[in-house]
């Protein structure tokens, strides 16, 4: 099952699709992921992380941002796409700089992650998180 948003690719648009996918991944996880599971919360970070960048990188004047997010049996995967290409992530270890720290969140709550060109010019950058099996049923 998946969830796909065009968003404007502001910080309000960025927190509207959060909500949107917190919403809609609640919907579809076990009770007991959302009860005792940490995949809502990670999730929620990496998405917030992942619009936030869109919003604030990868804005260009009259395009929308795009968020997708896949959940099966095995993991959630979780795609943000921009129109702005030529400005790639960079995860930096300088935590005393003024920004990049959300790249080391993601790296540290993602299961794996990274980024893949858009044509004509964009790109996606995607983070995957693996369920716990003990939790998921073969409906999930």
């Amino acid at each position: 099952m998946s969830l796909r948003r065009l968003f404007p690719a502001t910080r309000r648009g960025a927190r509207a699709v959060r909500h949107a996918a917190e919403q809609w991944l609640a919907e579809h996880l076990t009770p007991e992921e959302r009860r005792d599971g940490d995949l809502l919360p990670t999730a929620a970070l990496l998405i917030a992380e992942l619009a936030a960048n869109a919003a604030l990188h990868g804005r260009v004047r009259g395009r929308e941002a795009r968020l997708v997010a896949v959940l099966s049996a095995e993991e959630l995967w979780v795609e943000v796409t921009d129109a702005r290409g030529e400005r790639l992530p960079v995860l930096r270890a300088d935590a005393d700089g003024e920004s990049g720290r959300g790249l080391m969140l993601v790296d540290a709550l993602a299961d794996d992650w990274g980024v893949l060109p858009h044509r004509p010019g964009g790109k996606t950058v995607w983070a995957v998180c693996r369920r716990c099996g003990a939790h998921v049923t073969a409906d999930a």
